[in-house]
């Protein structure tokens, strides 16, 4: 497979607090890969290095063999990356109509095209059809997350970044969302996913890494990983799968 997305020796701090150290990653075409740790462990960090949000101390970026390590944010996303941060972060006081056409801002000067995304995200998510209208900040948890998920779509991304999408959501909306993470996967969009239920991650991923303090502790397909005693231990609960 072609590699996507690669990182070699990312080390990212916060001031003189180093967040992560040596993070290598790939991501190659039309895969699903994911990052699973606990609190604090770096995966966020290392995703919004990715998508741009924050510049690593050291290392480097290359999408589709291209360096975009020094790249700002919203050239990476006219590239084909999209991040969905941690918390959704719609625009509450406008409504959803209008957070996905914010979405499609590098179609803004096509508006036939901005409006043909627009009715394709409401043919994914039908729920937020029916709720056009609506100011975002009055849907639920849930169909925020859709929202979040639509608006990232809107750019037509070669590789979606999402950051804790299950938080904070009931059980059965999470199924859907991961549905939708799958189906959207096989619509040809590459998914680098940052989630803590370890369980759905590694099911609905292809290769995982683990992070622990900021660094890689293991890698590998999601069938070894939920092999390896160690993430059973401390993700799986030793739970069989």
């Amino acid at each position: 497979m072609t590699v996507l997305l690669a990182t070699t020796g990312l080390d990212i701090s916060y001031g003189k607090v180093v967040a992560c150290r040596d993070i290598s990653i790939d991501v190659a075409e039309g895969e699903i890969v994911t990052l699973i740790g606990a609190n604090g462990a770096g995966k966020s960090t290392t995703l919004r290095a990715i998508a741009g949000v924050i510049k690593p101390r050291t290392g480097v970026i290359l999408f589709e063999g291209r360096d975009i390590t020094a790249l700002p944010s919203h050239e990476r996303s006219r590239l084909g990356i999209a991040l969905v941060p941690e918390g959704r972060h719609v625009f509450s006081n406008l409504t959803v109509r209008e957070n996905l056409e914010l979405g499609g801002f590098k179609y803004r000067k096509d508006h036939a095209r901005v409006r043909t995304l627009v009715d394709a995200m409401f043919a994914m998510f039908t729920r937020l059809r029916e709720r056009a209208g609506q100011k975002a900040g009055t849907l639920s948890g849930g169909e925020q997350q859709m929202l979040a998920l639509g608006r990232a779509m809107m750019s037509e991304p070669r590789l979606l970044c999402l950051d804790e999408p299950s938080l904070g959501l009931a059980p059965l909306i999470v199924q859907d969302i991961f549905r939708t993470i799958s189906s959207i996967n096989a619509g040809g969009t590459s998914v680098l996913l940052v989630e803590q239920n370890a369980r759905y991650a590694l099911q609905i991923a292809s290769r995982g890494y683990v992070l622990q303090t900021g660094s890689i502790t293991a890698s590998g397909r999601c069938d070894q990983l939920r092999e390896d005693t160690r993430v059973q231990e401390a993700y799986l609960g030793r739970m069989s799968t």
